[in-house]
């Protein structure tokens, strides 16, 4: 039993740590994004368990913090104190209705790209028994999945996968660009699985967090354990496979666990942002045996798709009115990603709720002017790579790489700043996306190509090429 001194030092120690990361976050977001969304967050009062409690005044920003920042807030709070196995992201109002629900709950992971329903962050319990249970997010279900053209073959796909008895094919290779619907088509295999097979287990891991346990099984000698845990469940869902690459040391691991789920004859789906064939820096091997399966992409969302989704959402909110006009506004301009388009017409209503101005026309443009001018014409950083490679005649996976040479340190340097500045990714992400590099690596490559625009000539041209080629 945890004495009351002992308490007391665990949580003056979660406040120390949560102090840091508060920190970290203005440092790394900027003042204008922590005020609006990320300032408000409360840490909870410490209830005994390796969870970590943030809560939030709105369910709107909840659900927002949730999206965009659940991973890099598990990770903030690991790198500071390991015992912490999950953060859940609350709305304040929720926080007492929950304590009777959260003694039955199995301990749970912090999913970076799949954001939970109002009163819980979206997890995936931590398997240490087979009777442990995963947390699938409620909203992520089949029944709730928009279908047409563009991801039929995928939805099939995956509804077939969830099906008991002998699986029809594995792994399942789902690809398509972010925000399309691999993490929802994910979550809803599992969930249905379960549903189907009550006694079966299940993981679901992105890419990152594969890596992290697995270094972190290193580091504690228990490489044992991290194999036995993911090799011996039913269920193995790996998602955003681009970011091990170049990992050779994960890679290598996550080729013989794939090995032992497919040669078991279980179930194993695996996403990307690409087809396997183009995916740099993964191993052969294992593009192989993932391309031996079946592959299904998910094809960009059309007027059509973008519009059925608000409606959906829309729907699902009560008392809530958004005119034709408005709808029709945001299906058409904001086309990057379907989870863009559900982020849009949520900032919509919390700012109506949160001002009380009924939503038109105009509202809708002021409040989303930013992101309506921003979708005309987005930028993705792998866009970004690929315009960098061709112009300096490199290769897309030297960028990523640890290669030192200036012939390749200059184009990842200016890479990385066309990231900053014509994309909304944070620093964290777009080190991320180089090759895992810390954010102030990101911070000195933006100020290095900024002061060699204003002395070198061939720097500034270069930029200013790929500047306008990627607008185009």
């Amino acid at each position: 039993m945890r004495t009351g001194g002992e308490a007391d030092d665990r949580t003056g120690e979660r406040q120390r740590a949560w102090a840091r990361v508060r920190a970290h976050l203005r440092e790394s977001a900027g003042v204008r994004l922590f005020d609006q969304w990320l300032k408000p967050l409360t840490l909870a009062e410490d209830d005994g368990t390796e969870s970590i409690r943030l809560t939030l005044p709105s369910a709107f920003m909840t659900n927002w913090v949730r999206n965009h920042y659940a991973d890099r807030l598990l990770h903030e709070f690991r790198a500071l104190l390991p015992e912490v196995r999950s953060v859940s992201i609350e709305t304040a109002a929720a926080v007492p209705a929950l304590e009777a629900l959260r003694a039955d709950s199995t301990q749970a992971i912090a999913s970076p790209q799949a954001p939970a329903a109002a009163a819980s962050s979206t997890a995936v319990a931590r398997p240490d028994t087979a009777s442990a249970r995963p947390a699938f997010d409620p909203r992520f279900c089949f029944s709730r999945f928009v279908v047409d053209a563009s991801n039929k073959v995928a939805f099939n796909a995956a509804r077939a996968l969830a099906e008991p008895g002998v699986p029809r094919f594995s792994p399942l290779f789902l690809h398509s660009n972010t925000g399309m619907g691999k993490t929802h088509l994910m979550h809803a295999i599992g969930a249905a699985f379960l549903e189907a097979c009550p006694d079966a287990t299940a993981i679901y891991m992105p890419a990152e967090r594969f890596m992290f346990e697995f270094v972190q099984a290193l580091r504690a000698r228990d490489t044992h354990g991290f194999k036995a845990r993911l090799r011996s469940v039913d269920l193995l869902m790996i998602d955003d496979l681009q970011f091990i690459a170049g990992k050779d040391a994960t890679q290598e691991e996550f080729f013989h666990t794939i090995n032992e789920v497919i040669a078991a004859g279980k179930r194993l789906v695996v996403s990307a942002d690409r087809p396997p064939q183009t995916l740099d820096g993964v191993e052969p091997r294992i593009l192989a045996r993932l391309a031996a399966g079946l592959v299904a992409d998910i094809k960009p969302a059309d007027l059509a798709l973008r519009r059925a989704v608000l409606d959906r959402k829309l729907a699902e909110m009560s008392d809530i009115v958004v005119p034709e006009t408005v709808l029709e506004l945001l299906a058409a301009r904001i086309s990057a990603s379907l989870r863009e388009v559900e982020g849009a017409l949520n900032r919509l209503v919390a700012y109506a709720e949160l001002t009380g101005v009924a939503i038109d026309l105009d509202f809708a443009t002021e409040t989303l002017g930013d992101a309506l001018r921003g979708a005309q014409k987005r930028v993705t950083i792998d866009e970004i790579q690929r315009a960098v490679s061709v112009y300096f005649d490199i290769k897309p996976i030297d960028l990523i790489s640890a290669r030192r040479a200036r012939a390749v340190a200059r184009p990842r340097q200016i890479a990385m700043y066309l990231a900053k500045r014509l994309t909304t990714r944070s620093l964290p992400e777009i080190g991320r996306k180089f090759g895992g590099r810390d954010h102030s690596t990101v911070i000195h490559a933006v100020r290095r190509i900024e002061e060699l625009r204003s002395t070198d000539s061939e720097i500034d041209t270069a930029v200013r090429t790929l500047q306008r080629d990627l607008k185009i």
